[in-house]
Order: structure tokens, then C-alpha cells, then sequence
């Protein structure tokens, strides 16, 4: 039995048929160790609309989602193009994963990092897609300042995995709130159809490997070798990319992109009707082949988009180049490190690109000694590289070491001038600590404090301080009119009990005071996306905070989802609109207003 062909458009049918070899595939981190059962979570009709939120039923490890008309494949689907010796080796390839891979990854305990059972459970467990659901219920009053569509991306992987599974593993769902006048919201989600995606709904079960939840070790080796067969065989394709989409979103020149560290973005519209559709893969007009990091950096007041590439291949290990609000792209500058480093995140100055060049590094050849190919490395010391935007080769890049920090997000950089007339960087960005917190088990306590890095550019010296200590930040925005200036406020998720968000911390940079807005018992969030007061953007020097939070909230007691809305400056809520379904925890998210809209390319 096959999916519902209502998941492909023609492209994507198109897609199916290519039989290329190519191959390629991304590796990140650590175990994957035990098995769950392999029952595909296929992509099923639309539930009718309903005002009430369903409620999770659970089944075996993981929390299933809510289907009408279901239809679980019992046995492989093999797609109706491949050939006869196409299938024949299909059936072999499958009977050495479920007789050999499977069977030793059984004898092997999953650490909870990697465990489906804790990775993908609750509500992080994955829900199906919904359709536009209008005429939502709004307790309070949604300011007259936010027209447009709040969207923000999450991991909800389709099928369940049949070895190790991380978070970040998930296949990548955009959830869309569109505000409207007269106190209007509705509400969707929808699947980013990833190439990756598309083949593994046609077979009805997993295809690729999973990057940081299988990818490790000799098993890890056995995996990726099961992919490179498959692939040389014509069964999977990878090479239109093998990413999930899953992390960052950016609205840039009329394009939503929902970006992985993995791919290529994806560009996915948004309808008329606040819906969300993609488009496919995005490669800025055949200007770049290789995969933008998930955090790009796009400057408020030249609308260029500055972004980062890292190969954990092959020198150049990392390259920096920018796009103008045109969407021109300038030349690559390849930047000098010695080793392939994981750069999840950077910041922009004025004048400057803010690089980290941190302990978490990339060994592949870990694999062969059966553990992780990205390694924490005590023996490294962190540091910033900090580069001139107008440099046209990279050899003016100037390291600065800063000892002990690893920071996985950074909120903002601005430039300084200090007593003795020295140009002093300054970057905000939350420490981790242990800095593989997100990736291994540790006896250690997780921290993740609100730090200022200050780094003398003549000296080339650092300090560091924490700003907030004892409280988990993680997870913000600071007011995105002010990225690259000074800025004195911060907005972050309260990170207890990790990994939940029970919160929103509001940190005056200059006094360190911290203003709280607490969900409330057995309420979690994730990441509040701050949108500015339309009346403030013609005036830099006015209130900073004076604009919007907003972001997903799940109650898990009365088993209900809503997106809040709290006012910066107070950090009282305003309003919440009752969402339909359930929204699982996610990552990050961003607000395109009715005039950026208006501006999108079709």
C-alpha cells in the first residue's frame, strides 16, 4: 500500500523517478544503540476541523499521533520505477538491516540522548499535519501592530526510527499562526517536502540514515554503508541533498527558508489562505551548491544576508560569504582552521563577522574506533575570529582566544571604543556548559548562563563575564532593528527543567536585572521571537522594547496548545490564541508581516 499521493506535487513526483547514485550525507554526533519498532508513521489524511485539542494516545515507546483513515504499511514499499534487480537488491539490502544492523544494535543500551523512547516522547512526540483552521479563540485583544504570520520550525519526524534518534534528527514541520484585523487568528502546519522526505513516504519507512542518533560507531559505519548501497543502486537519491529543514527560519527577499546546517534551504510559501507550501530547494538562483548553516544573520540596516558553510570533509573546512537585499551573492572567503568545527551559530557587527571557533570539532575517524565522529576537545582552546565584511580574501581575520566558552547560540555583537581609544568587540551569547551538553550524558550539572565577551582588537586580548548566573538561558531574540548595534535588551527562554522552557527572561544588559514572564504550572514553551513596534521602526534611538513577545506554549495538564502574546516592555501577556491541535516543543521561529507578504515571491 502506498502514502496518499496527495503529499507530492508534480515536482516532487518527478523527483521520485530520478535514479541518480550520487551521494551524499551529513555527519554530526553520537550513539545509536538499540532498536524500536520500525511501524512507518505515514502521512495520512487531514483530521476535520475540530475547536477542542485532541489527545495524544499512547502506543509502545513513543507517543502516536491522532489519524483518521490510517494506513500502516506491513511490510516495505518498493516504488512502482525500480526495476527487477532494483528490488531484488532492495530485498537484500533490507534483510541485512533487519537481520544483521538491527539485530547487534539490540544488544547495545541507548543512552537517553539518543533513545527514541525519551528523544520523541510527550510533547516532543510528532503530530500530523493540519489543515487552515480559521476563527480561532483569542482570550484578550492581539495588537493592531501585528498583521502577518508567526511561523516557527520543529522536528516531527514521520516515520518511527528503527535504530538511535536525536531531537535534531526529526523531519522538519513549519507551524503557521496568521493574525489578522478584527482579533482573527488561524492556524497550520505542514511538512517541509525535503528530497529526503519525499523518497522515504514512497518507501513508507526510513531510507537515509539518522545523522546524530545512528551515525556512530562501527554500527554507525555499517549504517552509512547501507545508505551508499542503497544510493549506488538507484534506490535512494541524495543527490538533490539529504536534509530535514528542521532548525532555523528566514524571511529574505520575498522567501520564507527553512534552513538546516545539513542542506540547501527550502523555500515554502505561504498561500492566500495562510497555509504553508514549499516550493523546494533553494540554491539562491544557482549561486550556491553547498549547505548554509541554521542561523544566518541578516543586517537591519543594509538588508544583506550574512551566512556561514562548514565542510567536516575536506579543507576549506569553513567559508563566509553574503547576499545584498537583492539577493546577489559575493564571492567565498574561505576562513583558515585547523580543523572541521561544529558553527552552529555567529553574529554580525557594524563591520564585522563574529566567527566561534569552539571545542566541539569533527573526527570522522572516530567511527573506526567505535565512537563519535564530533568530539568535545578538551585540548583545544575556544577563541572568535573576527573578520573586516569588506575583507576580499580572509587574511585579515583576527583571532582572539577565549578560554572555556562554548557558546551553541549567540544573540548579538556590537562594536566599541574603550578609555585608550582601542576598538573592542563585544558579544552576548549564552555559555554551555558541559559545552557537549546537547549531544552526550554528563554527570555534570547543564548550565547555559547569559555571558558578555569583550575582545580587544590591538591587544587581541578577552575577558568574559556571566551576566545572569544560577538560570538557564537559552533560546531568544534581542530586537532584530538593533543586530549588529548595541543593544540593552535580551529576551531568552528559561531553560528549567531542561530541556523545557518554563518561561521568558527579559535581562537589561546594562544592570543585569532579569524580568520574568512564568507560563504557569506544568506550562512549557521554547524560543519568544520579539517583533517590534511598527510605530518604533523609523526611530533606531526610541524604546527598544517596545514591541511584542511571542511564542508556543503547551499545557501539559489541561492538554492544550496556544501561542502567547506578552508586551515587551511590561512582559504581560495581552492575549493567546487556543490553538486547534497539538503543537510538539521546537526550535526556532520568525514573524512576516502583511507587508513583507505582499512582497513575496510566487
Amino acid at each position: 500500500m502506498q502514502p496518499s499521493l496527495t503529499f507530492f506535487t508534480p515536482k516532487h513526483q518527478s523527483l521520485l523517478q530520478t535514479q541518480s547514485p550520487l551521494f551524499t550525507c551529513k555527519f554530526v554526533v553520537n550513539p545509536a544503540k538499540k532498536t524500536v519498532p520500525r511501524n512507518p508513521l505515514p502521512l495520512l489524511s487531514p483530521p476535520a476541523p475540530s475547536r477542542s485539542p485532541p489527545h495524544p494516545e499512547v502506543v509502545g515507546p513513543m507517543v502516536q499521533r491522532e489519524r483518521s483513515n490510517v494506513l500502516v504499511p506491513q511490510h516495505p514499499n518498493y516504488p512502482v520505477h525500480l526495476n527487477r534487480f532494483q528490488k531484488l537488491a532492495a530485498v537484500a539490502l533490507d534483510k541485512i538491516e533487519t537481520s544483521v544492523i538491527m539485530r547487534l544494535e539490540k544488544n547495545h543500551v541507548l543512552p537517553k540522548m539518543v533513545d527514541p523512547a525519551v528523544q520523541i516522547s510527550g510533547n516532543f512526540a510528532p503530530v500530523e499535519e493540519c489543515p487552515v483552521h480559521h476563527g480561532l479563540e483569542v482570550v484578550g485583544r492581539i495588537p493592531a501592530c501585528l498583521r502577518g504570520v508567526y511561523v516557527r520550525n520543529g522536528a516531527n519526524p514521520m516515520f518511527v526510527p528503527s535504530g538511535g534518534h536525536h531531537l535534531f534528527d526529526g523531519d522538519g514541520m513549519i507551524h503557521a499562526v496568521s493574525l489578522g484585523p478584527g482579533n482573527k487568528a488561524s492556524y497550520s502546519c505542514r511538512y517541509t517536502r525535503t528530497s529526503r522526505l519525499v523518497q522515504e513516504v514512497r518507501f513508507g519507512r526510513c531510507m537515509f540514515p539518522k545523522p546524530i542518533g545512528e551515525l556512530h560507531g562501527h554500527l554507525g559505519l555499517a549504517r552509512l554503508g547501507l545508505y551508499m548501497a542503497r544510493a549506488g543502486l538507484g534506490l535512494v537519491d541524495g543527490s538533490h541533498g539529504t536534509g530535514v529543514a528542521n532548525a532555523g527560519l528566514v524571511y529574505f527577499n520575498g522567501r520564507l527558508l527553512a534552513m538546516s546546517e545539513d542542506d540547501l534551504p527550502y523555500h515554502v510559501k505561504i498561500t492566500g489562505d495562510a497555509d504553508l507550501e514549499t516550493i523546494g530547494r533553494f540554491n539562491f538562483n544557482n549561486q550556491i551548491d553547498c549547505p548554509l548553516i541554521a542561523h544566518p544573520k541578516l543586517d537591519p540596516v543594509t538588508g544583506d544576508l550574512h551566512s556561514l558553510n562548514y565542510n567536516v570533509l575536506k579543507k576549506p573546512y569553513l567559508k563566509y560569504f553574503r547576499f545584498d537585499k537583492f539577493g546577489r551573492k559575493s564571492r567565498d572567503l574561505h576562513v583558515d582552521i585547523d580543523q572541521a568545527t561544529m558553527i552552529h551559530d555567529f553574529a554580525i557587527t557594524e563591520n564585522f563577522v563574529v566567527i566561534p571557533d569552539h571545542q566541539m570539532v569533527f573526527k570522522l575517524s572516530e567511527m573506526i574506533r567505535g565512537g563519535s565522529p564530533v568530539v568535545y576537545n578538551k585540548n583545544k582552546t575556544s577563541r572568535f575570529g573576527v573578520l573586516q565584511q569588506n575583507d576580499v580574501v580572509g587574511s585579515g581575520i583576527q583571532w582572539i582566544n577565549v578560554p572555556n566558552c562554548f557558546c551553541f547560540h549567540l544573540w548579538n555583537a556590537w562594536e566599541e571604543i574603550s578609555d585608550t581609544g582601542d576598538k573592542i568587540i563585544v558579544v552576548i551569547g549564552s555559555c554551555m556548559n558541559p559545552p557537549d551538553s546537547i549531544f552526550n550524558e554528563s554527570k555534570d550539572t547543564f548550565r547555559s548562563e547569559l555571558s558578555e565577551i569583550r575582545m580587544n582588537l590591538r591587544t587581541r586580548q578577552s575577558t568574559q563575564r556571566v551576566i545572569v548566573s544560577g538560570m538557564n538561558l537559552e533560546a531568544g531574540q534581542v530586537n532584530g532593528q538593533y543586530l549588529g548595534q548595541k543593544t540593552r535588551f535580551v529576551y531568552l527562554a528559561i531553560a528549567d527543567p531542561w530541556p523545557k522552557c518554563s518561561g521568558i527572561a527579559k535581562v537589561d544588559l546594562q544592570t543585569g536585572k532579569v524580568t520574568k514572564f512564568m507560563y504557569g504550572t506544568r506550562r512549557y514553551g521554547g524560543e519568544p521571537f520579539f517583533v517590534p513596534d511598527k510605530k518604533q521602526t523609523c526611530n533606531r534611538n526610541g524604546n527598544e522594547d517596545e514591541g511584542y513577545i511571542m511564542g508556543m506554549v503547551r499545557d501539559e495538564k489541561e492538554e492544550m496548545s496556544e501561542m502567547v502574546i506578552v508586551k515587551g516592555s511590561s512582559m504581560e501577556q495581552v492575549a493567546a490564541i487556543r490553538l486547534p491541535s497539538r503543537v510538539p516543543y521546537g526550535f526556532h521561529g520568525t514573524f512576516i508581516s502583511q507587508e513583507e507578504l505582499r512582497r513575496q515571491v510566487i
